[in-house]
């Protein structure tokens, strides 16, 4: 369904029909979908040269960087072209989600911190897929409280030298950058003395180590960083301001995930439900009830997105309907998931994981995945307490106090 093809200015429908026009040209390069993909594929080495294939035509169509301001390389265009292209190219499998970190989180980032000459050297290379970016932030010990890593970087002359491990990163053994958060100053509470810098993933120090996950993918991996040396001029936003650009990386992590309305392919779905019937096209009640429940939860995380998209054209950032609407994602893809794998019945289980399985099942076994990524359902739960009930703030009685003081005021 479009974002409202009845009542679309001229200007919008042009572009969807731009946009048409281009997917059916480049069909060869983005083999049309009929199942219900992985959320979470593993690429590899040999995945990447059809990747950039399309990604670096997408960006000579204007089609990648839609929003990001005409200056920085981009279409100039506002979200509301971004939403249009993102239902326009659900029906195709466009295997280009191995950049998304760069053009979603990374390519934003830069351009409300990095520097003209950071901006001249990484927003290109982004937009036409030449680099994979990955992101470092997750760790041990600090996952949803993410302002409590202990990743160090320690100036020496004009260079900073990193040490300390990050997890949960999605895509590093395909990525040849990373954004890394890390603590330059102990001395001051959690959330001030942390710097955030662009690191190379070949660097001296650098060793990355792929997670299995039960699907058999190793999308996952950690990364330990034993005195890595990175160059000032790969420090963004300045020293110690890091939290600040981790939070504006956050942000749009979170609008991303939660924008994810068409996660779930419900005509897909509404075709396995057909097949799987033994009345053919005549479904009965219950299940009709359980697939109408999925469209509709699509359909309010479509306008729960559209409301998201007008605060952004507004100048606004994204309000706490960003958390509502990853909550829902995450409801939304595991109901969905769940129906699948009980209509698919035994033939869901007789495959082998690790090796080519069926699209469902893979989604089944990566839905959880959503509940943890880009901010836990818990961390959702409690900015929806704060910002939407107006209860206060659950204590932490280390936020005011030096990071190397908290062991004393844990104890």
């Amino acid at each position: 369904m479009s974002t409202a093809d009845d009542v679309e200015s001229p200007e919008l429908a042009a572009f969807r029909a731009e946009v048409r026009a281009w997917l059916e040209a480049e069909a060869e390069l983005a083999e049309v979908a009929d199942s219900q993909g992985s959320l979470l594929s593993s690429p590899t080495e040999d995945d990447l040269p059809e990747a950039r294939r399309l990604q670096e035509a997408l960006s000579a169509a204007g089609l990648a960087g839609i929003s990001w301001p005409a200056e920085y390389g981009g279409r100039g265009l506002s979200v509301i072209e971004e939403l249009i292209f993102s239902e326009e190219s659900a029906a195709f499998h466009l295997p280009v989600d191995i950049f998304v970190i760069g053009t979603h989180l990374v390519g934003p980032t830069l351009i409300s911190h990095g520097t003209p000459e950071q901006q001249d050297r990484f927003l290109p290379r982004i937009l036409d897929g030449s680099d994979v970016w990955c992101q470092l932030f997750s760790e041990p010990e600090a996952g949803s409280d993410l302002a409590s890593l202990r990743t160090t970087a320690v100036a020496d002359g004009d260079e900073w030298t990193l040490n300390g491990q990050k997890v949960w990163t999605s895509g590093a053994l395909t990525s040849n950058w990373g954004i890394l958060p890390a603590r330059t100053d102990p001395s001051v509470p959690k959330h001030r003395g942390i710097s955030y810098f662009a690191v190379r993933m070949d660097s001296p120090g650098v060793t990355i180590r792929p997670l299995k996950q039960m699907s058999g993918h190793e999308h996952f991996c950690e990364v330990f960083l034993d005195d890595v040396r990175v160059p000032n001029d790969q420090l963004i936003g300045g020293e110690s301001n890091g939290w600040a650009v981790t939070r504006t990386t956050l942000q749009n992590e979170r609008h991303m995930t939660g924008a994810s309305h068409g996660a779930v392919n419900f005509d897909s779905l509404l075709e396995l439900a057909k097949a799987t019937n033994p009345d053919g096209d005549k479904i009965d009640s219950a299940l009709r009830e359980r697939l109408i429940k999925t469209f509709i939860q699509s359909e309010i995380l479509r306008i729960i997105g559209l409301r998201t998209t007008t605060a952004l054209l507004q100048g606004k950032e994204p309000g706490p309907e960003s958390s509502v609407a990853k909550l829902a994602v995450a409801n939304m893809v595991r109901d969905a998931a769940d129906l699948a794998l009980e209509l698919m019945g035994p033939t869901a289980v007789a495959q082998d994981v690790g090796a080519e399985i069926d699209g469902w099942v893979d989604f089944f076994l990566m839905a959880p995945a959503l509940r943890i990524a880009g901010g836990t359902d818990e961390i959702q739960r409690n900015i929806l307490a704060e910002r939407v009930l107006g209860l206060p703030r659950e204590d932490d009685p280390t936020r005011s106090v030096a990071f190397n003081a908290r062991s004393a005021t844990n104890t």
